[in-house]
C-alpha cells in the first residue's frame, strides 16, 4: 500500500469519484450521508490501524499493553467495527446491517464523543434497493474506499487538513446540487472567510454559531486563531436542528482537528441547549452564524414567555423568524468582549411592525455597527440577495456603517463567488471606517433616526452612475456630416449605374 504524501486533488477526486456507486440510483441529498460518513469511517479506521501495527513493532510481545494502550486513542475501535473489517467480508450478505452495526458499536466505544452521531444515517435502507442490489452498491462502496489513493494513514495525510478539506469539498458538491435545501447545511467559504476575517477571534475568545449546519463556519473562525496567533486556545459551540445535517457538523469538527467543541442537536429558538449549570444561556466572545431565511414556525406560539428572556425587545412575526436568531445572538454576547456577524436577507433591514421596532432599539441600544449588501445569487438554494449586520457590545461610537458590495462579484455559471479581491474590498472598508463615494457610507444615529431607523442600504449608499451629458451641437454635427456623405455615395452609383447602361 503507498505510503508517499497524499495529494489534496488526488483525495479530492477519488471521494466524489466514490458518489459514482450511487448516481442514478439515489439523489444526492440522500448519498451524501453515506459518502461522508464513510470518509470519516474510514479516516478513523485508517489511523487506528497504524497505531495499531506501530504498537506491534514495538510491543508485539505484550498484547495487553498493546490493549491498553489502543483504549487510549483518539477514537476507540471495537473488534470488528473498523472499515477493514468490513472490507474483508464485503462479498457476503448483509453488508447494509453490518455496517449499522459497526457504527452503533463505535458510538457505544467512545462515549459521550460520538454519541448519537450515526443514529440518523442507515445503510440498511430500502432506499438503495431490495438486498442484492443494496448489497452490491455497498460493496462497490467499500472497494472505493479501500482503494490505495484513500489510504488514510498518519504516515501519508501528515496533516487533519487534508481530510478536513476533502470533507468540505465533497459538502460543497452536495449543496450545489441540493437546491433549496443546501442552505440548511452550507454556507459559502468565501462568506465564511468574510465573517471569520472581520470578526476576529483570538486567543481564548469561545465562539458560537447557534445555527451551526455542517459547521463550516465555526470551524473557519477556528482557523483565523491558529493563524493569527499559532494558538489552539479557543472553544467551539454550536446548534443544529436537523439530526442528519448536527452529525455532519460532528464529524466535519474531528476531521479538523476541532475536539475542543460542544455542538447540541436541536431546535435553538425552542430550545436552546448551550447553557451552563444553572441553566443560563451561555454567553461568547464571538457569535456568528447564516440561520434559515425569514423561517416559518419558529415558535413565535411561546416567545412571549420565553424563560431566558430573549425578546423583551418585541415578538418577530409568527411567519417571519429573522429577528428570532438575531434577538437570541445578542443575548448570547459577553457584556465586554461580544461580537456578533449574522447573514440576513434584506427584509430585515427596512421590514416595518414588530420587526421595526426591534431594529429601533437594538439600535437605540448602540448595538448595531455596520451593514454589508452581498450579491445575489451567492448562497446555495436562492438567488436573493443578502446582507451581514454586525453588533458589537462596548461601540467606541454610535455611527453605523454601510457598505454596498453587491455588485463586486465573479459571475458563476448557477451562482456567483466573492473573490479575494471583493472580499479584501470590504474588509479595508470595514477597517477604515468612512464614507467611500458609491461604495460605503457611514452614517449617524440621528441620520439613521431621521430615516425612521430603516436600514435600507440605498437610503445611505448613492451608487446611481449619471449618464454622460449629450452633445446637442456635436451629434448634429456629426449627422450633417454623415448626410454629405450619404450624397456622395449617392452621386457616385448614379454614375456607376449610368456606365453600366442603366439609366435613373
Amino acid at each position: 500500500m503507498s505510503t508517499s504524501q497524499i495529494n489534496q486533488d488526488d483525495i479530492n477526486k477519488a471521494v466524489w469519484n466514490a458518489c459514482d456507486t450511487f448516481r442514478g440510483v439515489i439523489s444526492a441529498d440522500t448519498y451524501k450521508d453515506f459518502i461522508l460518513t464513510m470518509l470519516f469511517l474510514k479516516y478513523i479506521s485508517d489511523v487506528y490501524k497504524d497505531e495499531y501495527n506501530k504498537l506491534v513493532e514495538q510491543y508485539g510481545d505484550n498484547p495487553e499493553l498493546i490493549h491498553a494502550m489502543m483504549s487510549k486513542q483518539r477514537f476507540v475501535l471495537p473488534e470488528g467495527a473498523s472499515f477493514w473489517d468490513l472490507y474483508e467480508q464485503r462479498h457476503q450478505p448483509g453488508n447494509g446491517q453490518r455496517i449499522d452495526e459497526a457504527l452503533h458499536a463505535i458510538e457505544e466505544a467512545n462515549g459521550t464523543k460520538l454519541k448519537n452521531v450515526f443514529q440518523d444515517i442507515s445503510f440498511n435502507t430500502d432506499k438503495l434497493g431490495q438486498e442484492k442490489q443494496k448489497n452490491e452498491l455497498l460493496r462497490h462502496l467499500l472497494e472505493d474506499f479501500g482503494k490505495d489513493i484513500l489510504n488514510l494513514s498518519a504516515e501519508r495525510v501528515g496533516s487533519l487538513d487534508v481530510i478536513g478539506n476533502a470533507y468540505e469539498f465533497l459538502i460543497k458538491h452536495f449543496a450545489a446540487g441540493s437546491g433549496a435545501t443546501a442552505g440548511e447545511f452550507y454556507t459559502p467559504p468565501e462568506v465564511s472567510d468574510l465573517l471569520a476575517t472581520i470578526l476576529e477571534p483570538v486567543e481564548g475568545d469561545q465562539i458560537c454559531d447557534p445555527a451551526c449546519g455542517s459547521g463550516s463556519l465555526l470551524i473557519k473562525c477556528g482557523a483565523m486563531v491558529r493563524k493569527n496567533s499559532g494558538s489552539k486556545k479557543y472553544a467551539l459551540f454550536g446548534q443544529e436542528a436537523i439530526g442528519s445535517t448536527w452529525a455532519l457538523a460532528k464529524m466535519n469538527m474531528f476531521l479538523h482537528g476541532e475536539d475542543n467543541h460542544r455542538i447540541e442537536w436541536g431546535d435553538t429558538i425552542r430550545n436552546p441547549l448551550l447553557l451552563d449549570k444553572d441553566g443560563h444561556l451561555l454567553q461568547f466572545d464571538v457569535v456568528t452564524a447564516n440561520p434559515p431565511f425569514s423561517l416559518d414556525k419558529w415558535g413565535h406560539e411561546d416567545a412571549s414567555s420565553d424563560p431566558y428572556g430573549r425578546f423583551h425587545r418585541g415578538v418577530p412575526p409568527k411567519t417571519k423568524g429573522d429577528y428570532a436568531f438575531i434577538s437570541h445572538m445578542i443575548e448570547t454576547l459577553k457584556p465586554s468582549t461580544g461580537r456578533m456577524g449574522v447573514v440576513v436577507p434584506h427584509g430585515v433591514l427596512f421590514r416595518a411592525s414588530s420587526e421595526g421596532k426591534i431594529r429601533q432599539q437594538l439600535i437605540e441600544e448602540n448595538l448595531l455597527d455596520t451593514v454589508i449588501g452581498l450579491p445575489a445569487s451567492l448562497f446555495f438554494g436562492t438567488g436573493i440577495p443578502a446582507a451581514i449586520l454586525l453588533f458589537k457590545k462596548n461601540r467606541g461610537d454610535d455611527k453605523v456603517l454601510f457598505i454596498d458590495a453587491s455588485n463586486e462579484f465573479k459571475s458563476g455559471k448557477n451562482q456567483n463567488q466573492l473573490t479575494p479581491d471583493n472580499i479584501n474590498k470590504i474588509i479595508e472598508t470595514y477597517k477604515a471606517r468612512e464614507s467611500v463615494d458609491k461604495y460605503a457610507y457611514l452614517a449617524t444615529f440621528d441620520e439613521i433616526k431621521e430615516n425612521d431607523f430603516n436600514l435600507n442600504i440605498p437610503r445611505y449608499v448613492d451608487t446611481f452612475e449619471e449618464e454622460a451629458e449629450i452633445d446637442l451641437v456635436a451629434v448634429r454635427t456629426e449627422r450633417l456630416e454623415l448626410k454629405a456623405e450619404l450624397e456622395n455615395l449617392e452621386i457616385e452609383m448614379a454614375g456607376f449605374l449610368k456606365e453600366l447602361g442603366y439609366d435613373a
